[in-house]
């Protein structure tokens, strides 16, 4: 009599674990911290040289996996494997297994291929590792995405930060924002957020100092723009009483920077995100160059005059 009841437990027991598992499998498809977790870090493997002892250099940059359940293919890799890039056949074969487990792993993240971050986000780095690699050229500077996040997109263009780590795991190890451009949605036909202004910051490094360039201000402007840049000058003036007076005279002479390329130089974009371009052609377009300029004239330190050209507005030129 007392076995009947246990039996009808241990049945009730597993039928209950059973419904459990799956009702546990269909909401962890539909979890939010799931499909946030798409948007992460995936490698990347690029081919940037060869050493001062003529082997390859093959660096994983990484890249930010922007869909869910969509294996993402790098081009720069399967041209690497295909002009055999790597320094031995076990090195390509121990990278493809490799290869072939992060996308088993990136799979079960999520069954769909809606967009990761949701349609007011996007998947970008959360900070990029700057490397020194010493190749047969000379020092080369390699921006290694570290980690992915969900950053909101901008409807007006504006200054985001970007954080930049320099010698990693050393006793100079620096973290620095860089700073960047977000924004661009909705824009005309032609124009873009970029830098307009830059600043620069002092960093410790084994051979004493570095000065960096970061980005201070954002714009939308054309493809090719005029920024501002300061020189310093020597003046000598006279005053009322015909006494010399040397100052410091500032001039913001610009420079000019965009490019000028007639039309889009995507060859290849993404079939689930048509913003997306996998694949860039090479080669600059027309120069930007300056179109008009005014003179600056003054008396300099040697009481010679000296005219400063600045440029006002800048041009395509073919």
């Amino acid at each position: 009599m007392g076995l009947l009841p246990l039996l009808v437990f241990l049945l009730l027991c597993a039928v209950h674990q059973t419904f459990t598992a799956v009702l546990g499998r269909n909401t962890e498809s539909r979890n939010l911290f799931t499909e946030r977790a798409c948007c992460r870090r995936q490698g990347h493997v690029i081919y940037i040289g060869k050493d001062i002892s003529g082997s390859p250099v093959n660096v994983d940059v990484g890249m930010c996996r922007t869909h869910c359940g969509q294996s993402v293919r790098s081009v720069s890799l399967e041209a690497g494997l295909r002009a055999s890039k790597y320094s031995s056949m076990l090195e390509f074969l121990r990278h493809k297994k490799m290869r072939r487990l992060d996308q088993s792993s990136g799979a079960a993240d999520s069954i769909s291929g809606s967009p990761s971050c949701g349609l007011s986000s996007t998947c970008e780095p959360a900070g990029v590792r700057v490397d020194r690699v010493m190749l047969y050229e000379g020092l080369r500077e390699v921006e290694v995405i570290e980690d992915c996040h969900c950053e909101a997109k901008m409807s007006q263009c504006v200054r985001a930060p970007s954080l930049k780590t320099y010698y990693s795991e050393t006793s100079y190890e620096t973290v620095i924002d860089a700073g960047k451009c977000v924004g661009s949605k909705g824009a005309p036909e032609g124009f873009s957020c970029v830098p307009t202004k830059f600043d620069s910051t002092l960093i410790e490094t084994p051979n004493k100092v570095e000065l960096v360039q970061t980005v201070a201000q954002c714009k939308l402007m054309e493809g090719c723009y005029r920024i501002p840049y300061v020189e310093y000058h020597h003046e000598i003036t006279y005053n009322d009483d015909g006494i010399k007076v040397e100052s410091l005279r500032e001039i913001d002479v610009g420079r000019c920077l965009g490019s000028c390329t007639s039309g889009s130089r995507c060859l290849l974009r993404s079939a689930s995100d048509l913003g997306e371009c996998l694949l860039w052609a090479e080669g600059q377009g027309n120069a930007c160059v300056p179109q008009d300029y005014e003179s600056h004239t003054f008396l300099s330190q040697h009481d010679q005059i000296r005219t400063v050209l600045a440029i006002t507005s800048c041009l395509c030129q073919s």
